[in-house]
């Protein structure tokens, strides 16, 4: 009996070790295999959500190991991204986590949305795992903490980190150290591009005018501003995307940048759905489009109210968006479009069922000059995004481009280049 106890100890320890040196390291196989799937059958989908985000907060997360190369280094919006791949809005509502996202190998991280004023959101359940699809529905409804909170939390330097040697004696669970709590912005560096998602009230009377006050709110920290009128959990929202509503929408929000008493004044983009009509996909083009529009980009897509009929979980009647590999092909489709009706000249982030380097490239060749994703980190983990980017300069040196800007819009061009 002493032996059997003796072994069960040491084959305990050993799993535990084993296992714990796996999530330290990000294996990428220990990750997709086995700790997501335990993961989800133990907690609910808003639970896992809300751990994923403390554990990012407290560099938790395995440090990407896989190097930015040259051939991922991009340039958009008139600033540098170290890799074209970013975490998209939804993960870190709140402006909590973003010194842990970098640290996942992201090149960009876009937080919110964020709403003027602190608000629940809708009821809970509200977030829905579609596993059998690899896919996500979520209903949440901006919840948020309101711009005075996630503005305080920019400005404190939250995505920045420590040029020089002192760090401070804490640290977490895996062992990291832990960045000195008095540390002034003169010993800072940035992290990466960092984007804020702005969104409406629900309780507004006037949708324009919330997002005038986050423009005019997070000019001063955001490298770049997200106008989201495309969330389907926030009525009449995706009513914005119509052409006289947007035009009005437009002329406000880059009236406001442009009155900003700031060093440098923001790009604005705005974030579209993909349940749109061909009218629909060309009066957004039209208003984005037209010389001297003052919107600087387009992402491409948001969440999906449609039902794809391949869907076979039990979740799949749940009311909300739908995100992850069902939305794939639909976005990219919506990537081509928008970039053909804009003949390449504003520049697209595509979003939307990417799990791979060949997911990322596909967008990027069908006119995205970067990429986000979100749902199939709950699938696969944090090493996921060093996968990506494994992947996709592979994929890129394979068809002979020297970057990643070299590839944008290659299957409409038709031609490298």
């Amino acid at each position: 009996m002493t032996k059997l106890m003796s072994g069960l100890i040491v084959v305990t320890g050993g799993t535990t070790l084993f296992s714990g040196i796996c999530i330290a390291t990000g294996n990428e196989n220990f990750y997709a295999d086995w700790f997501m799937p335990c993961a989800q059958r133990l907690t609910s989908a808003e639970m896992a959500h809300t751990m994923a985000v403390k554990a990012a907060k407290y560099a938790m997360v395995p440090k990407c190991r896989v190097k930015d190369t040259p051939i991922l280094k991009t340039e958009v919006f008139n600033q540098t991204f170290s890799n074209p791949i970013g975490m998209a809005a939804g993960f870190d509502k709140h402006c909590e986590a973003v010194n842990g996202l970098f640290r996942m190998g992201f090149g960009f991280v876009e937080v919110g949305s964020v709403t003027p004023v602190p608000q629940e959101g809708n009821s809970k359940p509200r977030v829905f795992r579609l596993l059998e699809d690899k896919a996500i529905i979520n209903r949440y409804g901006f919840n948020s903490h309101g711009h005075e909170v996630v503005h305080e939390r920019l400005k404190s330097g939250k995505h920045l980190e420590y040029k020089g040697d002192r760090m401070s004696d804490d640290r977490n669970m895996l062992n990291v150290n832990l960045p000195s709590p008095d540390l002034t912005s003169s010993s800072l560096a940035t992290l990466g591009v960092l984007g804020v998602n702005l969104g409406k009230n629900k309780s507004s009377p006037d949708a324009i005018s919330d997002y005038v006050e986050g423009v005019k709110r997070f000019g001063d920290v955001a490298e770049y501003l997200v106008i989201n009128i495309s969330s389907p959990n926030t009525p009449g929202l995706r009513d914005m995307q119509g052409r006289k509503q947007l035009e009005e929408l437009v002329f406000k929000v880059t009236e406001a940048r442009d009155s900003l008493e700031c060093k440098r004044r923001p790009p604005i983009l705005v974030k579209i759905a993909p349940d749109l009509t061909d009218k629909d996909k060309l009066d957004i083009a039209g208003v984005i489009g037209r010389p001297g529009c003052g919107i600087d980009g387009l992402i491409v897509t948001n969440t999906t109210v449609s039902r794809p009929q391949s869907l076979t979980s039990g979740n799949c009647k749940e009311s909300g968006g739908l995100s992850g590999e069902p939305l794939k092909s639909m976005s990219t489709d919506m990537v081509k479009d928008m970039y053909k009706l804009l003949q390449g000249r504003v520049p697209i982030i595509g979003v939307g069922g990417v799990s791979s380097g060949q997911d990322a490239y596909d967008k990027i060749k069908a006119g995205a000059s970067l990429v986000q994703l979100y749902t199939s980190l709950t699938y696969y983990g944090p090493p996921l995004v060093g996968r990506i980017k494994r992947e996709l300069a592979d994929l890129l040196e394979q068809d002979g481009y020297k970057s990643v800007s070299e590839a944008v819009g290659h299957d409409i061009r038709g031609q490298k280049g």
